[in-house]
C-alpha cells in the first residue's frame, strides 16, 4: 500500500459496492416491467433488446461499483491490476452471454417464421450459441494476456480424437443439420416412416428429432436414421391432401342417381366441415364389381392431414343418412351356398361302386385269414 487504509476509505469502498449493488438491482425491476410491456408488442426485436439488457446491466452496475470501490481504496499497484483484470473479465463474461443470448433468440425467430409453425429448430440455435460463447472466451482469454494461438492448435491436435470417440454424436448433429438445410423435413410437418412411426415434427436437436403422434406420445428418432430411412411428408409439397373414402352399393341401384347424390353430400360435406376445402370438385369414381355390389371411390380434400379424420367421420354420416332417405340400399356382404340333388341314375351307380368295394373286401378278408381257422366274431382260433 501506499497510504495506510482509513475508515473514510473503508466508508467509501463499502458505499460504492451498495450503490453498485442497489443500481444493478434498481435497473433488472425496470428491465423487467420493460419486459412485460415488450411482450405485448407485435415487433420482437424490442424482447430480445430488453432480454440483453438484463443479462447485462445488473452485472455492469456491480462491476462498476466494486471498480470504483477499488479506486477508493489504497491498494498497490499490482493488487489494483489483478482487481481490474478480474472485473472486466466478469464484464466480458456478462457482455458474452447477453450476445449469445439475443443472437440464439434471432436465430430462432427466423427458423420459425420461415416454417411458419409454433415448432422449433433447436440445432441452429445450439450451434449458434456455442460459438458466440467460444469467441467470447478466446476475447476473454486474450484480454488477459494467455496467448490463444497454441490453445487453438491444440484444439485442431486433439479435435482428431474427439471426432472418433463421437462419431455416433458427430453423424446425427451433420445429418440433422442435412435434413433442415435440404428441407426435407421442417418442424410441424406430418412424417411417416417406412417402420411405420409416424407424427409431427416437434423439434430437431442436435442429436435426434422428436415426433408427437396423434395419440399424443413422443417418439425419439436418431438424425442420421431419419435421414437414412425412406419417409413420407404428408406437408410436402403442400398441406393440402387428397382423401379417398371406398363406398359399395347394391346391383340393382341407378349408378347415375348414386353419382348424384354422393357428389352433393361431398360438396356439403367440404362447405360445412372444419378442414374441409370448399372449392375441390368432389370426384365420384366406379371401379370394382364385388361379390356383394358395385364399389366406387369418393375423392375429396383436406387441409391438413389430421383433418381427415373429421371429414371421414361427418361424411359416412351423412352419406348414409342420404342413402336411407333415398332408399338406397348398401350391401351386406355375404355368401350364398347352393345344394342340389342328384337323380335316380347317380343313386344307382353310385350303390353299385359301394357293392363292389364291398365285395372287393370281403375277398381280400379271405386271403388274409391263416387255413383252418374259424371266424368267432371278430377274431381267429387255429386248431
Amino acid at each position: 500500500m501506499n497510504r495506510a487504509l482509513t475508515p473514510h476509505d473503508l466508508f467509501l469502498a463499502v458505499a460504492a459496492v451498495i450503490v453498485g449493488l442497489a443500481a444493478g438491482l434498481l435497473l433488472r425491476m425496470t428491465l423487467r416491467w420493460l419486459g412485460e410491456r415488450a411482450t405485448r408488442t407485435r415487433w420482437g426485436g424490442d424482447d430480445m433488446i430488453v432480454g440483453a439488457l438484463r443479462t447485462l446491466a445488473p452485472w455492469a452496475a456491480l462491476t462498476l461499483g466494486c471498480s470504483a470501490a477499488a479506486t477508493a481504496l489504497p491498494l498497490t499497484p499490482t493488487v489494483g491490476h489483478n482487481v481490474n483484470q478480474v472485473l472486466l473479465a466478469v464484464l466480458i463474461l456478462a457482455a458474452t452471454f447477453a450476445a449469445a443470448r439475443v443472437i440464439a433468440e434471432l436465430v430462432q425467430s427466423v427458423t420459425q417464421s420461415r416454417a411458419a409453425v409454433a415448432g422449433s429448430a433447436t440445432i441452429f440455435v445450439n450451434i449458434t450459441r456455442v460459438t458466440v460463447l467460444a469467441i467470447g472466451v478466446m476475447v476473454l482469454l486474450q484480454t488477459l494476456g494467455v496467448s490463444v494461438a497454441p490453445l487453438i492448435t491444440a484444439l485442431g491436435v486433439g479435435g482428431l480424437a474427439v471426432a472418433l470417440a463421437l462419431q455416433d454424436t458427430l453423424a446425427n448433429l451433420f445429418a440433422g443439420v442435412h435434413i433442415l438445410v435440404s428441407k426435407t423435413v421442417q418442424p410441424g410437418d406430418y412424417i411417416r416412416l417406412s417402420s411405420g412411426e409416424d407424427g409431427y415434427v416437434v423439434d430437431i436437436n442436435w442429436r435426434n428429432t422428436v415426433v408427437r403422434q396423434i395419440t399424443e406420445n413422443l417418439v425419439i428418432i436418431p438424425n442420421a436414421k431419419l435421414a437414412g430411412t425412406i419417409m413420407t411428408n404428408y406437408h410436402r409439397p403442400e398441406q393440402q391432401m387428397s382423401l379417398l373414402i371406398q363406398v359399395t352399393v347394391g346391383y340393382d341401384s341407378d349408378l347415375d342417381h348414386i353419382e348424384r347424390v354422393t357428389t352433393e353430400v361431398a360438396e356439403e360435406v367440404m362447405a360445412e366441415v372444419t378442414g374441409g376445402v370448399p372449392a375441390h370438385e368432389s370426384l365420384i369414381r366406379f371401379h370394382t364389381f364385388t361379390e356383394s355390389g358395385v364399389a366406387f371411390t369418393v375423392v375429396l380434400a383436406a387441409l391438413e392431414f389430421s383433418d381427415q379424420y373429421l371429414l371421414k367421420h361427418e361424411f359416412i354420416k351423412r352419406l348414409h343418412r342420404r342413402y336411407r332417405n333415398e332408399k338406397i340400399q348398401i350391401p351386406v356382404p355375404g355368401r350364398s351356398v347352393v345344394l342340389r340333388r342328384t337323380d335316380e341314375r347317380q343313386d344307382q351307380r353310385l350303390g353299385q361302386r359301394q357293392d363292389e368295394t364291398d365285395t372287393v373286401a370281403e375277398q381280400a378278408e379271405q386271403i388274409g385269414r391263416p387255413a383252418g381257422s374259424k371266424d368267432h366274431g371278430n377274431s381267429w382260433t387255429h386248431r
